[in-house]
């Protein structure tokens, strides 16, 4: 025999598990993790501190944060989806650098007419690293609300 279970074999197969360095049980490592959904570029994109992620091109220089926004945040056991609630939240990301894309080819041509046409397309990208998901201690829209008040009651 070559040592390896076959079809033939009347031994089983062993499947060993293979420890991946995690510590606790799998509730405990779902329960304390921070993630959000947040809109990039036309897409969503789920992230976690830490993450780098490839969207596209962003203006401003490497090093620089930006601030993305959050649809859905889970944070241990509580999901918020809620607008109001979400909007309280920021993730906030550093530029870590640019990327590009693959390269694409694309070849117009059209039988006995002699038409032929070669064009190329490198979709540019930059990569951005997440540095935090938290939230404010205010809602943006009771914010912009109070600083108009106290305007309105000056001019009284």
């Amino acid at each position: 025999m070559c040592g390896r279970p076959c079809a033939r074999s009347s031994e089983p197969a062993v499947v060993i598990p293979e420890f991946r360095g995690t510590l606790g049980s799998a509730n405990e490592r779902e329960s304390s993790r921070v993630y959000a959904i947040v809109r990039c570029g036309g897409r969503q994109e789920k992230v976690a501190l830490d993450d780098v992620l490839t969207v596209d091109k962003l203006p401003g220089e490497v090093g620089s944060s930006v601030t993305l926004t959050a649809l859905l945040v889970v944070d241990g056991d509580r999901v918020i989806s809620d607008p109001a609630e979400v909007g309280r939240y920021q993730v906030t990301a550093d530029i870590v650098g640019d990327a590009a894309g693959p390269k694409i080819n694309m070849i117009q041509y059209k039988n006995k007419t002699g038409y032929r046409r070669r064009l190329g397309h490198r979709q540019r990208y930059t990569q951005v690293r997440i540095t935090g998901i938290g939230s404010d201690t205010k809602p943006k829209s009771r914010a912009k609300a109070t600083a108009k008040a106290p305007a309105k009651a000056e001019e009284a």
